[in-house]
């Protein structure tokens, strides 16, 4: 059970490529996965996980994007979510039958260093580090906003240089703090306690939306609906690359490959569930706006007043805004946990694989949650959430998730040729069509992104590759496998 499936070298000096392209066996992955007992606690079924994943991808998307979407697409946004959500679907297959394959925490970094090799893994590790944790300190600064509307309502009016995001005028954002702190504090209890807590929340603001369906449905205007598609396709299509971010984070299930009870049926279940789930929602939520607001007013209709803007009008009150409010903050904190979860356990990963320092991989007795890699995450993110302007970077982690969708499609394909008669849980259908689908969509997409993000996307990866080569590469596992297999 050797640690590289290329044959030693027998000078027992691997060549620079060597070290890149060398492959981490299924055989060890399988073989670190165990059952918990001297690791992380398997304690999660299919509806935590399934329940993780919507948690991560509900978020304010939903809430904001349609005030962006619907000018571009008229009433065939809902074909815009369609068409997102089928984007999603050839990736989240490839996730599916590799999660099954390789319950591992890793989630796509160990299924790329387990197929394409070390060098590779490093870069998708490094691209998930910027899916999760920048991303969860953008969305952390929006928390603030949403208390201060609630508060609000009872004539409290929170100081803006405390609430406001980082750079548009305030000293520290205190409520985004907060909100990342108490993530923190669920995940050191323990997976399945954060589990329970982010099931609750994830129905509640399922619930929220369900509620504006049903009021906004009140006013269903067939008229509202024609032309159907004023725009044309290319209408459609644009708004399907604007919306295709509210779908982000079906993979955050991945991440507990060594937390599920029963991995090889759970995973791809919770997976494929998570995204079923978030289309159906989001198109309702999109037919119930565009039917009951005529789709040329939606120009110029400003981030999250666009729902309530809806509500408002239909009922001549307020009080929906302080309802929708709520559901933002839930959603936000719901989104903060589950990727602050998936980020602490890709850490795990690539620390046990030596490729980052060994306090990654400490593990409490007590919770079997790994707390020194918890609190240097929350430290990470709350230095970001709380002072840093984040604008640039954040666009970047659309890149980051792209690029990782891009290299788990590929992998299905290589470890089908490479591994065939491995055990799989779950097969992707019509196999190699929908990995290969998988990796064209999503390259179209890196394509319709700006030049901006682009080059913030090489600053963020050349100081990865710096990482790696002043620390991964030469601390690696890997490296003592090659040691073991030259003596």
């Amino acid at each position: 059970m050797g640690g590289t499936q290329a044959p030693p070298n027998p000078s027992g000096n691997q060549s620079l490529r060597e070290k890149l392209t060398r492959t981490k066996s299924v055989d060890v992955i399988l073989a670190e996965t165990g059952d918990g007992s001297d690791g992380l606690k398997r304690s999660m079924g299919v509806v935590n996980l399934t329940m993780f994943s919507v948690g991560s991808i509900v978020g304010t998307g939903i809430f904001v994007i349609l005030g962006v979407a619907v000018p571009e697409a008229g009433p065939a946004v809902i074909l815009s979510f369609v068409l997102a959500g089928i984007t999603c679907t050839f990736s989240a297959l490839s996730y599916a039958e590799m999660a099954s394959t390789l319950p591992i925490s890793g989630s796509s970094y160990s299924y790329t260093y387990a197929t394409m090799g070390e060098g590779v893994a490093w870069v998708c590790g490094w691209c998930l580090m910027l899916e999760y944790g920048v991303s969860v300190a953008a969305v952390a600064v929006g928390w603030g906003q949403y208390i201060n509307e609630i508060f609000s309502l009872f004539g409290v009016t929170l100081p803006e240089q405390f609430t406001a995001p980082p750079g548009e005028g305030a000293i520290v954002n205190v409520p985004a703090i907060v909100v990342v702190l108490m993530a923190c504090f669920l995940l050191l209890r323990g997976a399945s306690e954060s589990a329970t807590v982010n099931t609750i929340l994830v129905f509640v603001k399922i619930v929220i939306l369900l509620f504006f369906c049903a009021i906004a449905f009140t006013a269903f205007n067939a008229g509202n609906l024609t032309p159907f598609i004023p725009l044309g396709f290319a209408g459609i299509t644009l708004a399907a690359s604007q919306v295709f971010f509210s779908f982000i984070g079906f993979d955050t299930a991945a991440t507990a490959g060594e937390e599920a009870k029963n991995p090889k049926k759970d995973l791809p279940r919770a997976i494929i569930a998570s995204l079923i789930i978030v289309t159906l929602l989001y198109v309702m939520v999109a037919l119930a706006a565009v039917a009951a607001k005529p789709w040329e007013s939606f120009e110029g209709s400003g981030g999250e007043a666009v729902l309530a803007q809806i509500l408002e009008e239909i009922t001549g009150d307020t009080w929906p805004s302080a309802v929708l409010s709520v559901g933002a903050v839930i959603s936000i904190f719901s989104v903060v946990l589950a990727v602050m979860y998936g980020q602490t356990r890709i850490l795990f990963a690539m620390g046990r694989d030596g490729l980052l320092p060994s306090i990654f991989t400490r593990v409490n007795k007590r919770t079997q949650t790994p707390v020194p890699n918890t609190l240097i995450v929350t430290a990470i993110i709350v230095v970001l959430a709380g002072f840093i302007p984040l604008a640039a970077l954040a666009e970047a982690t659309s890149i980051g998730t792209l690029f990782a969708f891009i290299l788990v499609n590929i992998g299905v394909i290589i470890l089908r040729r490479t591994k065939p008669d491995l055990p799989r849980g779950f097969k992707t259908p019509f196999f190699p069509i929908t990995p290969i689908l998988g990796v064209l969509f999503c390259g179209g997409l890196l394509l319709s992104l700006r030049a901006s993000t682009w080059i913030t996307f090489a600053i963020w990866m050349t100081i990865g590759i710096t990482i790696y080569f002043t620390y991964g590469i030469k601390h690696s596992k890997l490296n003592d496998v090659e040691r073991q297999d030259a003596s």
